[in-house]
């Protein structure tokens, strides 16, 4: 599994010397500066925001286009199909924002050149494509290309309960659940979204390339040539990795040295999903080594925190594993679904009733579930950590490092605050002219929100209607679906996102780190309604999912402040792609389960889908939706998974301290939440990749940034949106062309690089 999984974090500066303002001064002193180059090492936010991206803006650019919106439908479905796709392979990753922008902008420029500027064609071909016609077609298409997780109950209900829900009611459930985000995180905008220390680094690599191709100059057809040979070359590359020559994926010495050896397989294996740790095997295959987010816009001090919790967490896997920690070794090494002690996968339907809760009577036939120890020790990092699925530390160090930036957070709440909200809220949503009244002139605005100042803005009634329309949906879904979750536990998991989108919002605004509450929303859901494993999954779905399209609401807001895209179109780019993407979402799901569900139930799956996501989904639901008293109360087996929300509380203090008082320790380096969140993470997938992750890390944001800071700021971003541009659309193809995606798939003859009926790097198979 890829370390970038754990996100993008900035360097930045806030208002105190806190942690969080990381200018790696350390690493500033080099000796070999690019001589060609006039810039210093980019610092704070500001800095990165005015120098690696333009902060010019042409008003006259139109986006509201026939063309962008035949792009942008045409884009939003393809992306709704690969996210599904994506969410059924054994590695998580997401769908580009580059291969979005790189394909939008090809057709764009095709139409452009191609398609006649008279008659009825006109209207397909107005003139150039411009850079907030691009813009608002990948906002659309981002909307689209993610897999709602709504569409995770729904695989769960069809694979583990063996139900086919109404496909009516499955839609409106995926409307609710994806645009209930929507609302409460647009509310939101002025705290996470108009600052300048609300960075969002991982859009980055994308406003970069639009320059790059839409800005005139020499400098810019130099970095258009780079981006198109990098992207060519990549995207020829892949087809070895990917089906030629699958040994490719993980290529380890050890595992070639020593086939038959059980320890070998499970350390140094890496290149078949839930195979082993990876340790040092050497991946070639750039969608593992990229991820979720790309490492080369991850800075110095997160690569370092990365690499203290992956050394960390290979010796705890290895330590509980082989010391027989809650009978480890009656189970596999790395696996997500349930066991009964002797190792046989556990028959969760025959401990509910004809409700789907829990049975006591049934349960004490069959015996309480075991987990496999490397997931229990992933569950306790992540509540210890607060990363995408617990909470503990990350308050904690916001509170310490950033305690005015949450302070300020909420000045809307003071009397005065909801005075003045009251007062300029236009309940008359559909006359309102969105235009702010703002100085100008103040050095204070983040130079991008100051020319966005000229634009209607989408008001915070238009948000307020979207989350209203959301919230009926979803009270009427609830109960027209069976889900047990009643009208009272789904408030409870709105006023828990609610909070959590302050916070998490707060750090994946600055840090680049996308954070969800997804285990801790288990565990609350589990203990005000026992014994009700689906109600559980509901409450996760309107708690988890909302935080999470909060994010992606604000991230892709934060892209149409950088592209200076009117306000009005991102709001209707997100809305139309979110609902067309939730249609797509489901369909895919269906076809992909139609046709792989043997491999999607199975333990290790294959190379190319794996059922470890909805595996996951349901044994969460079960463990706490339905057992969480009998599995995590005190005095139980897994007690210390819950008791780690509490002991992540404190983790950042002796940090925190050692910084206040000897700052030129650095502890400011050790950044908690990261450390801890990356010492469960290799519990699944494909851990290949480690290695080389680490190695393009390091020498992308030490060594180039460092030494040849003219280059970094010109080429490193670029580069790093052609790599994943290139693979993403030959993954593409080759899922539906070779992979089964749509039916039939057409492995490559076996050879020794391609071997069927065993790991592709040699290691033995383990049952």
């Amino acid at each position: 599994m890829s370390l970038t999984a754990a996100g993008a974090i900035s360097e930045h500066t806030v208002p105190s010397d806190k942690a969080l303002s990381t200018s790696d001064n350390s690493f500033d002193r080099r000796s070999n500066v690019d001589a060609d180059s006039e810039e210093g090492v980019l610092s704070d936010e500001r800095d990165i925001a005015t120098n690696v991206i333009s902060v010019d803006d042409d008003a006259s650019l139109n986006p509201w286009t026939i063309r962008a919106f035949f792009i942008g439908l045409g884009l939003s479905a393809f992306g709704g199909v690969l996210a599904e796709i994506y969410y059924f392979k054994p590695q998580t990753v997401t769908v580009s924002l580059m291969f979005l922008a790189v394909v939008s902008y090809i057709l764009g420029v095709s139409m452009e050149t191609f398609i006649p500027r008279r008659g009825f064609l006109r209207y397909l071909n107005p003139g150039p494509f411009n850079k907030k016609e691009n813009a608002l077609v990948v906002i659309m298409a981002s909307a689209s290309a993610n897999s709602a997780l709504g569409t995770e109950i729904l695989a769960v209900q069809r694979l583990y309960y063996n139900i086919t829900p109404n496909a009516v009611t499955s839609v409106f459930l995926l409307f609710s659940s994806q645009l209930l985000g929507y609302g409460i995180g647009g509310m939101m905008r002025s705290i996470l979204l108009y600052p300048s220390k609300m960075l969002y680094p991982g859009v980055l690599p994308l406003l970069s390339m639009f320059d790059a191709l839409y800005e005139g100059g020499m400098a810019s057809r130099k970095k258009l040539r780079v981006f198109s040979m990098v992207f060519a070359a990549i995207f020829f590359w892949e087809l070895f990795p990917e089906w030629i020559f699958p040994l490719l994926t993980g290529f380890s010495i050890f595992c070639l040295a020593a086939p038959n050896n059980a320890v070998v397989s499970r350390v140094f294996g890496g290149s078949n999903g839930n195979e082993g740790l990876g340790l040092l095997s050497i991946c070639f295959d750039w969608q593992y080594i990229s991820g979720q987010v790309n490492p080369m816009t991850i800075p110095l001090k997160a690569q370092f925190s990365n690499l203290l919790g992956y050394i960390f967490g290979t010796v705890v896997f290895v330590a509980i594993y082989y010391n027989n920690i809650w009978k480890a070794q009656n189970f596999p090494f790395l696996s997500q679904l349930l066991f009964y002690e002797n190792g046989t996968q556990y028959d969760q339907t025959l401990i509910l009733n004809s409700n789907y809760e829990v049975d006591p009577t049934l349960l004490a036939e069959q015996g309480l579930p075991y987990y496999s120890s490397t997931w229990v020790v992933y569950l306790l990092t992540q509540n210890l950590a607060s990363s995408p699925n617990g909470l503990g530390a990350t308050f904690t160090h916001l509170l310490l490092w950033n305690r005015g930036d949450i302070c300020s957070a909420w000045t809307w709440m003071n009397p005065s605050g909801i005075k003045n909200i009251w007062a300029n809220f236009n309940w008359k949503f559909w006359q309102a002219d969105g235009m702010r009244k703002q100085d100008v002139d103040d050095e204070d605005i983040d130079p991008h929100y100051r020319q966005m100042l000229k634009y209607p803005d989408a008001p915070n009634s238009w948000y307020f209607v979207v989350f209203l329309l959301a919230f009926i949906v979803a009270l009427v879904v609830l109960y027209k679906t069976d889900s047990t979750l009643p009208w009272w536990g789904f408030l409870i998991s709105l006023l828990l996102a609610t909070i959590s989108i302050l916070f998490l919002g707060t750090l994946a605004a600055i840090t680049g780190l996308t954070f969800t509450i997804q285990t801790f929303g288990q565990m609350i859901g589990g203990y005000i309604q026992k014994g009700s494993p689906v109600a559980n999954m509901y409450f996760v779905l309107y708690g988890y999912n909302t935080v999470f399209q909060a994010q992606l609401l604000l991230r892709d807001l934060k892209i149409a402040q950088y592209a200076k895209l009117p306000p009005r179109a991102a709001f209707t780019a997100q809305i139309i792609g979110t609902l067309l993407g939730a249609v797509l979402n489901y369909i895919m799901m269906n076809s992909i389960i139609d046709n792989q569900r043997e491999i999607l139930l199975s333990v290790q799956g294959t190379n190319i889908w794996s059922g470890q996501q909805p595996q996951m989904y349901n044994s969460q639901a079960i463990g706490w939706g339905g057992l969480s008293h009998e599995l995590f109360s005190t005095g139980q087996r897994y007690q210390w998974v819950p008791w780690a929300y509490v002991l992540g509380l404190f983790v950042p203090v002796p940090f925190w301290v050692i910084h206040r008082y000897w700052p030129k320790l650095r502890a400011d380096y050790l950044y908690t939440p990261i450390i801890a969140y990356i010492t469960g993470y290799l519990f699944s997938g494909i851990n290949s990749s480690s290695l080389c992750y680490f190695a393009v890390a390091f020498l992308s944001q030490w060594w180039l940034r460092t030494r040849y800071p003219g280059w970094f700021a010109k080429y490193n971003y670029i580069v790093g949106a052609a790599l994943d541009g290139g693979t993403q659309v030959m993954v593409f193809i080759l899922s539906f062309a070779v992979q089964g995606a749509g039916g039939v798939s057409h492995p490559f003859p076996t050879w020794w690089g391609a071997q069927k009926g065993g790991n592709y790097d040699h290691c033995l198979l383990l049952n």
